[in-house]
């Protein structure tokens, strides 16, 4: 028998999220169960078994779980100290997010498939952890529920790739945005896969229709793109931070992406903004 969770049991006084924290016990679950709200848990610390009706998987500290209402599961600690936070949210708030973000729609909550499995690293997890804890201390409604869903969601979906995506180049592709990679080229981006670069070439082209120098260029122009129109270092500057001390190049590689060589961008997008002529 499936037990069914209500929202009505759960979210008192006006309230549209609530918070729990959870150590799991290691004994399998009897049965499933379902709820008529919206469900995100992570795994702050340990591992778990996630019971799904097709199958069993097995998350590690940092892994993140969507699920709507009506996805049946169970939850397994693996070994002790396996502890989860869990989030019960209204369907009203997660229905107008959607009304209001049109771009959510296919993603997280608004997936069409099965529970959405994401994670978040060492220091996505501390953000996380963070936000939890300011929503802890508010009321709980509906201002509170989205300052805490809405920058989370931004963040999933901007690093969102296609569900076929193999995960190990998804997380390289994620990672590589952080300067400290993408100044190293697309050898930056290869090293973090582990794998022979052709190898990646090819899945790079195969799945995202680019090869890992295109990819990672495109980062680097818009990693500089934000710095002509947010401080006044010399371009020269810039495109020594993006990895690119060639000035030539970084002219030829910013104007095909930007269609603006770096000073038309800034003179546009900074100058102008704040002192329109």
């Amino acid at each position: 028998m499936t037990i069914k969770l209500q929202h009505k049991d759960i979210l008192t006084h006006g309230a549209q999220i609530h918070l729990t924290r959870a150590m799991l016990l290691p004994t399998r679950p009897k049965s499933l169960h379902d709820h008529n709200f919206f469900e995100l848990f992570w795994v702050q610390n340990g591992n778990i078994r996630h019971h799904l009706p097709d199958r069993t998987d097995t998350l590690k500290e940092g892994d993140a779980v969507f699920l709507r209402p009506g996805q049946t599961h169970a939850l397994q600690g693996r070994g002790e100290h396996a502890l989860v936070v869990s989030l019960c949210i209204h369907p009203t708030t997660i229905n107008a997010l959607a009304k209001r973000h049109p771009s959510v729609q296919g993603h997280l909550f608004w997936s069409d498939g099965g529970p959405v499995q994401t994670h978040r690293d060492m220091r996505q997890l501390a953000a996380l952890n963070h936000a939890a804890v300011m929503l802890e201390r508010s009321r709980c409604d509906t201002l509170a529920a989205e300052a805490f869903l809405l920058p989370l969601c931004a963040d999933f979906i901007a690093g969102a790739f296609p569900q076929d995506v193999p995960a190990w180049l998804s997380q390289a592709c994620v990672a590589a945005m952080d300067p400290a990679v993408f100044r190293n080229g697309s050898a930056g981006l290869v090293a973090l896969t582990g794998k022979a670069h052709p190898h990646v070439s090819r899945m790079m082209r195969k799945y995202l229709g680019q090869t890992p120098s295109d990819y990672i260029n495109a980062i680097r122009m818009e990693h500089a793109a934000r710095a002509l129109t947010t401080d006044n270092e010399p371009i020269s500057e810039i495109a020594s931070d993006c990895g690119i001390p060639n000035m030539s190049h970084f002219h030829k590689l910013f104007r095909a992406e930007h269609g603006l060589t770096p000073l038309q961008f800034r003179q546009k997008f900074q100058r102008q903004i704040v002192q329109p002529i």
